[in-house]
């Protein structure tokens, strides 16, 4: 009887070890599957923007009038032009002006929530920094469009308030948050024996974050950059309504611009599926998907190698 009772239990416990065992390879495939389908995602993507590009790459595809020519007029019935050259010197300015607005904001709104705020006051702050970033581009859009456009025009007494500077403004805006959120974290790995140590030489509050902290953090720092540029080139909507979205290779902040998104996603919907000027847009595609991935690819890089140190 005790035999038989034993063998019983030592049955129900293998079941269940057994199904134990179907659950938890269960669900290692299923974190599996959700990890590897961010890279079959960018593999399907790239693909399909490099198949629509494909014969505009190998049939119209002139490497010195895409990169060096200013005309982008692929709707003339006699000589349709491609070239790129202002709506790169547009995605650049934006994206460099960008960077000028977000940088001093978001590398000093990191330094004061990792070095000086403390308790509900940190937390407070970092919530309201990752609720920035949750706004859409489009209501950026409709803030440099209403508000931006007539205060610029106000400010500067220039005929048109939708140029570099306007795009510039709300673009660096919309990449702080995660620019503050990278450099926070780049602060934070810092081992705290660093600033221990300065502080036991004398160093005052300042000079341990200027001297210590910042070095040391420095690389962290640099990826937040990155990152903040990678999302000032993909930017869209709010580019799209806030630059004047004219062809022009500027010549102050005051110039209206086009980005390379904004005329992908002003023009695809107006073109015949399959023609140069439709292969011609998904190259532009093929171009900034690569300029992006690369960027972002060095961030990350960059910030991995932080946190392992």
């Amino acid at each position: 009887m005790t035999q038989e009772l034993s063998r019983s239990v030592d049955l129900a416990s293998f079941d269940r070890r057994d199904k134990d065992w179907y659950i938890d390879k269960t669900i290692q495939f299923i974190v599996f599957l959700g990890g590897i389908s961010a890279i079959l995602f960018i593999i399907g993507i790239f693909a399909f923007v490099t198949k629509e590009g494909f014969g505009f790459l190998f049939e119209d595809f002139s490497f010195s009038e895409f990169f060096f020519s200013p005309w982008w007029e692929p709707t003339d019935e006699d000589e349709p032009t491609y070239g790129i050259l202002a709506l790169v010197a547009g995605t650049a300015s934006v994206t460099g002006l960008a960077m000028l607005v977000a940088i001093p904001f978001s590398l000093g709104a990191a330094i004061y929530i990792g070095e000086f705020a403390t308790g509900k006051k940190r937390e407070s702050l970092k919530v309201l920094v990752e609720l920035l970033a949750a706004i859409p581009s489009v209501v950026w859009g409709f803030i440099g469009l209403s508000i931006m456009n007539p205060l610029i025009i106000a400010l500067f007494d220039v005929p048109v308030g939708l140029n570099v500077l306007n795009a510039g403004v709300i673009l660096g805006l919309m990449a702080a948050p995660i620019m503050t959120s990278i450099a926070e974290d780049a602060l934070k790995a810092v081992p705290d024996r660093y600033r221990e140590a300065a502080e036991a030489l004398g160093a005052t509050r300042w000079q341990v974050i200027f001297k210590t902290v910042i070095p040391a953090a420095k690389n962290g720092l640099l990826g937040a950059v990155l990152l903040g540029v990678g999302r000032g080139f993909g930017e869209t909507m709010a580019v799209l309504m806030a630059t004047g979205h004219a062809i022009n290779i500027p010549g102050s902040v005051f110039d209206p611009v086009r980005a390379l998104t904004a005329t992908i996603a002003a023009e695809l919907g107006e073109t015949a599926v399959g023609s140069p000027h439709y292969e011609a847009l998904f190259t532009i595609g093929i171009f900034l998907f690569l300029i992006t991935f690369v960027i972002n690819l060095t961030a990350d890089l960059i910030v991995r190698g932080v946190r392992e140190q």
